[in-house]
């Protein structure tokens, strides 16, 4: 599987037992609806690995997982902190103003007040609050919450993500 063809589900981010149990730290609204999964692919080498889940049971806010073949503390060891990633083919598809984050890159981001203000090249949800990264055509990168109060809407057809700053942020990074 291509890692383009995927979208990046959560990751490893603890061993659970002795037998090789995994903690999966899945980066999702709804984290609920992927205990049935029956696999993932893991990130090892730059490379999408399948693995296969034998069970999988919630432990606080983390899916408790077996993946086949993982029987050891120590094999479990080895896939902590590594990336995993779901197909593509597998997200329901949103409507109205609703979208992935994956979807968007790309799009025109246009201000209400300022107008166009770039081309969205990554949004950066590491942080605690998540940020547009917007390129302008000066190559300068303008940052933007992304909150329910800023965001105006999506178009998907014209590739178009209307927000509403507040005022003198744009023009903060362009000076």
């Amino acid at each position: 599987m291509k890692k383009d063809a995927c979208y990046r589900l959560g990751h490893i981010a603890s061993k659970y037992s002795f037998k090789g149990e995994v903690l999966l730290k899945l980066d999702t609204d709804d984290p609920h609806t992927y205990q049935e999964m029956e696999s993932v692919f893991v990130e090892l080498d730059h490379e999408l690995v399948p693995f296969f889940i034998e069970s999988s049971r919630w432990h606080r806010d983390f899916l408790r997982v077996s993946f086949e073949g993982v029987d050891t503390e120590q094999e479990a060891e080895a896939l902590i902190g590594k990336s995993l990633y779901r197909p593509l083919s597998e997200l329901p598809e949103l409507e109205g103003d609703q979208f992935y984050f994956h979807e968007v890159i790309g799009y025109t981001v246009t201000d209400r007040t300022y107008g166009e203000v770039g081309r969205l090249s990554a949004i950066n949800d590491s942080a605690v609050q998540e940020l547009l990264v917007i390129t302008h055509e000066s190559g300068k990168e303008v940052l933007i919450p992304l909150v329910d109060e800023l965001f105006l809407g999506v178009d998907r057809e014209q590739k178009v993500l209307t927000i509403d700053s507040p005022e003198g942020l744009i023009a903060l990074y362009l000076s």
